[in-house]
C-alpha cells in the first residue's frame, strides 16, 4: 500500500533530521562562511498548492511541501537542492530570479550538484540511459523549472540554458568538485 503524504509536523521533524546528513551540514557551514547563516527557522514545512517538493524564497528561506513528499530521503533532497539555491543567492548579490540566464544558472548548478540527477534516481523516475544521463537530466529539469518562470517561456528558456551551460555546469562552488 502506498504511503500518503505527510503532515507539516512530520515534515518539520524530517527537516530537522536532514540537518544531520553530511551534505546538509556542509552546505549550511559554507553558507555561514559566506556570511549567510541559515538557522533552523530558515526551513518551514508547509502545504503547497503546486506539485513541487519545495522552493527557496529570498529573505524568507526554504519551504518544504509536506503534502508532496513521503519519505526522509525526499526531504533531504529538497533541503540540499534549496540550500544550493540559497548559496547562489548569497554569493550573487545581484542574482535576479526574473532573469532567465540567472535562473537557468542556479537551476543547472542545483540539479548538477545536489545528486538529484544520479542515475539511480533517474532509474526510479523511469529514465533509463547509462551514458550521458546526468547532463540530460540536468537539462530536462532546468527546462521544467524555467517553464514555471513567466519571464522564461519557450525559446527564452532553452536559449538561456544554452548560453550559460558551460560556465554554470562547471561551477562547483561551494564544493571542490561535483559530489
Amino acid at each position: 500500500m502506498e504511503k500518503k503524504s505527510m503532515s507539516e509536523e512530520e515534515c518539520q521533524i524530517m527537516i530537522q533530521k536532514s540537518f544531520r546528513t553530511p551534505m546538509v551540514k556542509f552546505l549550511r557551514e559554507r553558507l555561514e562562511k559566506a556570511g549567510c547563516a541559515v538557522g533552523d527557522n530558515f526551513f518551514k514545512a508547509i502545504t503547497c498548492n503546486q506539485k513541487v517538493a519545495g522552493y527557496y524564497v529570498r529573505g524568507e528561506g526554504v519551504k518544504v511541501c509536506s503534502n508532496n513528499l513521503k519519505i526522509q530521503d525526499s526531504v533531504n533532497q529538497v533541503v540540499i537542492r534549496e540550500l544550493i539555491h540559497a548559496f547562489d543567492d548569497c554569493r550573487g548579490a545581484n542574482l535576479d530570479w526574473t532573469d532567465c540566464a540567472h535562473h537557468a544558472c542556479t537551476e543547472i548548478r542545483t540539479n548538477h550538484l545536489s545528486g538529484d540527477c544520479h542515475y539511480k534516481r533517474e532509474l526510479l523516475r523511469g529514465f533509463i540511459k547509462l551514458r550521458g544521463h546526468e547532463q540530460e537530466c540536468v537539462r530536462r529539469r532546468v527546462l521544467e523549472s524555467l517553464s514555471a518562470n513567466p519571464n522564461c517561456s519557450g525559446f527564452a528558456a532553452k536559449d538561456s540554458l544554452e548560453a550559460v551551460w558551460d560556465v554554470c555546469y562547471n561551477d562547483t562552488q561551494p564544493f571542490d568538485r561535483a559530489p
